[in-house]
């Protein structure tokens, strides 16, 4: 007697950040969970070489992908860089409302700079960038990178310092989720 195979198919996959959807390969909806995704966003962003890593998640019978990592392709990036002009890169971690993060920005000075320009730029970078994430989600916070708000708000600080050609979020990355804090109430 033949045993009946099983026969994988595609499902569909929602990435709400972008809203768009893609398909995933599997058996069943329920294998794709805790399933690894990667997402080219280049022609989403009109040439800016981006790459969005993924986790499925099934929710109410339906295979939804939330984002673990925003990466900016190093070809972009190498385009960018000009002869006579500066980098400064920098990569520290820290906490949003609801995970701890790790973030690496890219900066592009206008003109060679000295030494103690391009610490004074990574350190006040790095000093608006904890302080503004704290009062973020992460979702909020890939939203904001996609839609070039968080690299224009520090480019606009920045700027005190050194004007810069280029401000540019290279990795966002999603480290561990935190569990919400519960409020403890104190006695009386």
């Amino acid at each position: 007697m033949a045993i009946a195979k099983k026969r994988k198919k595609f499902f569909d996959v929602e990435i709400p950040l972008i809203k768009k959807e893609t398909q995933s390969i599997a058996y069943a909806v329920e294998d794709l969970q805790e399933r690894n995704i990667k997402y080219d966003l280049t022609r989403i962003l009109r040439g800016k070489g981006a790459i969005l890593q993924a986790k499925i998640k099934i929710e109410k019978d339906k295979a939804v992908a939330h984002p673990k990592q925003l990466k900016i392709m190093p070809f972009y990036l190498k385009r960018m860089v000009r002869k006579g002009t500066n980098y400064v890169e920098d990569s520290f971690s820290t906490e949003t409302k609801d995970s701890q993060i790790r973030i690496k920005p890219f900066l592009i000075t206008r003109r060679k700079v000295s030494k103690a320009v391009r610490k004074a730029l990574r350190e006040k970078a790095r000093e608006e960038l904890i302080k503004y994430v704290k009062t973020k989600t992460t979702e909020e916070l890939f939203q904001e990178i996609l839609r070039n708000i968080l690299q224009k708000t520090i480019s606009l600080k920045l700027k005190k310092v050194y004007p810069l050609s280029l401000c540019e979020i290279r990795v966002l990355k999603v480290e561990k989720e935190l569990e919400p804090k519960k409020e403890t109430k104190k006695k009386e």
